[in-house]
């Protein structure tokens, strides 16, 4: 019980320090106005499709009902995957270069503290306020619940979700760890980026036919 109080404690003082810079508020507003920018920007052209998929029943028999999941979510969470790259060096650049910085690192080391304890805690602080961001943006999936004659199946939101979430996680945790090797949060954000992003064109050799790895 004294771990978990502890981690609780480390967890208290990071979103201390994120509600209390603008930092938090920035990239809530950010994470839910990009959600909901590519939110409509699909289901505008969702709506098109399906118009044009039922005029075209209507004139030659048959029809294609479209998905949801298909057009609009899946693409939503892909592209909100993308926006993780950007926010997660956010999160993390400061959680253990800021405190080398100003020397209160010797301060959580003395503390009756295991240094698990502390990583652990800073992580799940980061980790914490990302599943808020996400949460913020499955406001406007609710929508469609709520006033959609035909909704969509929840359990492709709920995956979707989640694997936007645990990428991020993973990305929160290098982060972490890319914080501990610098006293400059600028540089940690940086490098974390570089990282995350050399991570992330890796996917692209698996497509011979894209990215700027085919041959």
């Amino acid at each position: 019980m004294t771990a978990i109080r502890n981690v609780a404690a480390i967890i208290e003082k990071e979103w201390r320090h994120y509600f209390g810079s603008p930092i938090a508020y920035v990239l809530l507003v950010v994470w839910t106005w990009l959600f909901g920018r590519f939110f409509y920007v699909g289901f505008t052209f969702f709506l098109e499709q399906s118009m044009r998929a039922s005029q075209q029943g209507m004139e030659f028999g048959g029809g294609m009902k479209l998905s949801l999941n298909e057009y609009l979510i899946r693409p939503v969470f892909h592209n909100m995957a993308v926006v993780a790259l950007f926010v997660a060096p956010m999160l993390t650049m400061r959680l253990f270069a800021e405190e080398k910085r100003q020397g209160t690192i010797e301060l959580l080391s003395t503390a009756p503290l295991t240094d698990l304890q502390i990583v652990v805690g800073k992580f799940l602080a980061a980790c914490g306020l990302y599943a808020l961001m996400i949460l913020s943006g499955l406001l406007n999936v609710g929508l469609i619940f709520l006033y959609a004659s035909n909704p969509p199946e929840w359990k492709p939101i709920v995956t979707g979700a989640l694997a936007v979430f645990l990428l991020g996680a993973c990305f929160l945790a290098l982060g972490t760890f890319v914080s501990t090797l610098t006293r400059n949060q600028i540089v940690a954000g940086i490098l974390s980026f570089c990282l995350f992003l050399g991570i992330w064109t890796l996917g692209w050799a698996d497509d011979p036919t894209g990215g700027p790895v085919s041959t």
